[in-house]
């Protein structure tokens, strides 16, 4: 292949580095007003009273908007398959406020320092309300936080709002209690994961102006530019055809800018008073008031014969979606559809629970979306059998994980199969994934630990992931392919580059198809005007279904090249040979270029362009093995990462450097998860790990060595043999390293993030046990 599995630098990051405008706050309008936000300091109150009317006198203040201003159209930030599966719990301004961060009121001025002088002069009269600041004492608690009536489910989720509910669901395969009887060895385990923030570089920006056609158009650093357009369009009722919204470069995303996040606002200033207008969220807004991820409790129970086979496996869990229900359910489902058929050997498995409110900041998607949380717990109880078992970690994975040809139940139970027929698993090389990384990490010689000196104990700890390639007849991408004179091409693709480098991607897809180098193809990407549709970046989706349609337009572009060439010669399309740059019939040839100055200026003139569309009918899941090697102190309790391996199956790698640096970034934000990223609130509410003072992620000094390889796989479905990358690396370190400290130290850690502390406290216990 000339351009696929081929490393080349991003299209776009030449420019980038030089300093050139290309993310939404450089493409605001220079006069744009400045819309701040008032939060409300209470995590659940009624506003009794706004009084705005010495903010008003401000000179330079033009316009403030209250829930007085707005029609009470309920509707739901997150940027998912349309009717959504989120609860339309939201308003644009509310009476109520849910949770500290919430918004109050807006106000736009010609000056961030006018803008802030009048959020002082408001004055609010809040009736405060008793708050829930613990999922676990959220259902049928005496605090009710969505009792209006505008609140709905767009179909059925399990959305119970008078008891805090924000969705349900249940699934069961067999019976797992009788095989809980009848298993020799039984572990009952529960574990908590926390609200991990995302700390995207470049906040949640969004500016809007009217153009000379009387249109709205809104510059949006967001992942779902569709539907942002949609929402607005849905919730200001105001027409669809007169919304533009365009996705500039974004500085990071993972899961965070799949939602509405300051558009619904500048776009009722921007009509209100014909200006444009731009807000940019603080670091502290992007904490409090934006999205964090859903802190989970997981309930496993595991049983095993004594032989090592895995005969059951239930699980329930409980989720804390915060203030709004954006994405409760499926984050939820995803925790148990991407984890629990990794291991499809078992005679029954269930999977149960519920999606709480609380008055905390709201969670939603995050790279993982469940996922993560789910193998931190089923990986870890699965280590706590394995001991109970007396058998090596690995024998037992490879004796019961899901392997190539093989299928599980739940694909088709939880949406993840074709039409109720369960996925079966055509490219898995999950069994490679386990044993290069055995070797890899000279598991041989280091597993459970080994003394390096007076206080260090070096340990090992592994877990096994997988993921998805997008949702299956729901999610849509696009693709348009423009052949232009002296031979080049424009691709228009709705797909969303976030800075994972999809755009780079997609173009090697259609340089590979169509025989040209990758520098022949322009890309344009996400104005909601001038690409076609595509519902964004999520899901992991972007290389299997946007590339899929891009190979598909690729390939009729090529056979309407062919098709000219052919008229051109006069001869048969069949013996036209075309290798990208010239095309030959017999003893006749011309070049692409040539060609297309043909069909452009002189003769059987016509434009050239072809568009297709992919709609995936199933989600071929990326695999991985990851293991970590640590040095813990025993004196200290402190864990030092000495290297992570990861071994990934996602398929043929389009561009492996870019690949490489998916998994590594993820595998980054999952040691954060794992030992780093505490998220602390006061007892009144209030996020205390608001800012990056207080809120540790790592940095290249705590990140000493990462060992990434691809295995040889290849998906028959993807585009050229492609799936997913972006989201596999980020599920095993959790696991891997609470797994890798019971190996050092003998204390199963179950809640995150991992602290020195907490390994501390539990050792101190274990000796007390002991004595």
């Amino acid at each position: 292949m000339k351009s696929v599995n081929k490393t080349i630098p991003s299209i776009d990051g030449k420019g980038l580095m030089m300093g050139r405008p290309a993310f939404t706050d450089d493409l605001a309008e220079k006069n744009s007003l400045i819309v701040k936000v008032l939060r409300s300091p209470h995590p659940f109150a009624k506003i009794l009273n706004i009084d705005k009317s010495k903010a008003l006198e401000l000179e330079g203040v033009e316009l403030i908007l209250t829930h007085e201003d707005f029609k009470r159209n309920s509707y739901t930030r997150a940027g998912q398959g349309y009717p959504e599966p989120s609860p339309h719990d939201k308003f644009v301004l509310d009476e109520y406020v849910r949770h500290i961060g919430d918004e109050v009121c807006c106000v736009a001025a010609v000056t961030k320092e006018i803008c802030e002088e009048a959020l002082e002069l408001i004055k609010v009269e809040y009736e405060v309300l008793n708050p829930i600041l613990n999922f676990e004492d959220a259902i049928d608690n005496k605090s009710i936080i969505h009792d209006e009536p505008e609140a709905h489910e767009m179909f059925p989720i399990g959305f119970e709002p008078k008891r805090n509910i924000a969705a349900s669901y249940k699934m069961e395969v067999g019976n797992t209690e009788e095989d809980v009887k009848k298993s020799d060895v039984v572990i009952k385990q529960s574990f908590y994961t926390q609200a991990q923030a995302h700390v995207m570089m470049e906040p949640h920006t969004v500016n809007a102006r009217i153009d000379y056609l009387n249109r709205l158009v809104l510059y949006s650093a967001t992942q779902t530019p569709i539907h942002v357009r949609r929402i607005l369009s849905q919730t200001l009722e105001f027409p669809l055809s007169r919304i533009r919204v365009i996705k500039p470069r974004v500085g990071g995303g993972f899961g965070g800018k799949q939602a509405l996040h300051g558009e619904m606002l500048v776009s009722a200033v921007t009509l209100r008073t014909g200006k444009p207008s731009k807000m940019v969220f603080t670091r502290k807004e992007v904490f409090e008031s934006s999205y964090s991820r859903h802190p989970m409790r997981f309930d496993i129970t595991l049983g095993a014969s004594k032989d090592g086979m895995l005969e059951t496996i239930d699980c329930y869990v409980l989720s804390d979606t915060g203030a709004y229900g954006e994405h409760a359910l499926t984050v939820f489902m995803v925790a148990g559809s991407k984890v629990l058929p990794l291991y499809n050997k078992v005679k029954s498995v269930r999977f149960h629970g519920h999606v709480a409110y609380t008055n905390h900041t709201p969670a939603g998607a995050f790279r993982g979306y469940g996922a993560i949380q789910g193998n931190f717990a089923l990986e870890s109880a699965i280590d706590m059998l394995v001991d109970k078992l007396g058998m090596d970690p690995i024998e037992f994975r490879d004796k019961n994980m899901i392997k190539q040809g093989e299928t599980s139940p739940i694909f088709a139970i939880m949406g993840e199969g074709t039409e109720g027929t369960a996925m079966n698993m055509e490219s898995c090389e999950l069994e490679f994934c386990l044993n290069r990384g055995y070797e890899l990490i000279n598991w041989k010689n280091t597993y459970p630990y080994i003394q390096v000196s007076k206080n260090i104990r070096r340990s090992v700890g592994m877990a096994i992931a997988m993921q998805g390639s997008g949702i299956p007849y729901i999610d849509m991408g696009s693709a348009t392919i423009k052949l232009n004179d002296d031979g080049f091409y424009n691709l228009m693709v709705g797909a969303t580059d976030i800075g994972q480098g999809s755009d780079t991607i997609l173009a090697q897809i259609a340089a590979e198809t169509l025989g040209c180098d990758t520098s022949q193809i322009i890309v344009y990407s996400s104005d909601s005007d001038l690409t076609p549709f595509d519902t964004g970046a999520y899901a992991s989706s972007t290389t299997y279904i946007s590339g899929n349609a891009v190979y598909k337009a690729a390939l009729k572009m090529r056979q309407m090249i062919v098709r000219e060439a052919a008229l051109a010669f006069k001869v048969d399309e069949s013996i036209i040979e075309y290798d990208g740059t010239t095309i030959k019939a017999d003893d006749k040839e011309m070049t692409i270029n040539e060609l297309s100055n043909r069909l452009y200026y002189n003769e059987d003139q016509k434009q050239l362009t072809s568009t297709e569309s992919y709609v995936g009918t199933k989600s071929p899941p990326p695999f991985m093995a990851g293991y970590v090697m640590i040095d813990l102190d025993t004196e200290t309790g402190e864990v030092k990462i000495v290297d992570y391996v990861s071994v990934v199956d996602c398929g043929t790698t389009i561009n492996p450097s870019l690949a490489k640096g998916q998994v590594e970034g993820g595998i980054v934000q999952g040691i954060g998860m794992a030992i780093y990223e505490e998220v602390l609130y006061n007892s009144s509410g209030k996020l205390v790990t608001n800012n990056l003072l207080n809120y540790k992620i790592p940095t290249r000094k705590e990140i000493n060595k990462l060992t990434t390889e691809f295995a040889k796989s290849y998906e028959d479905s993807g585009p050229y043999g492609a799936k997913s990358v972006g989201e596999i690396g980020i599920d095993t370190p959790p696991a891997a390293i609470a797994n890798a400290i019971y190996n050092a130290v003998g204390v199963r850690i179950t809640s995150l993030p991992i602290t020195p502390e907490k390994i501390l406290l539990e050792m101190k216990k274990r000796e007390g046990e002991k004595r």
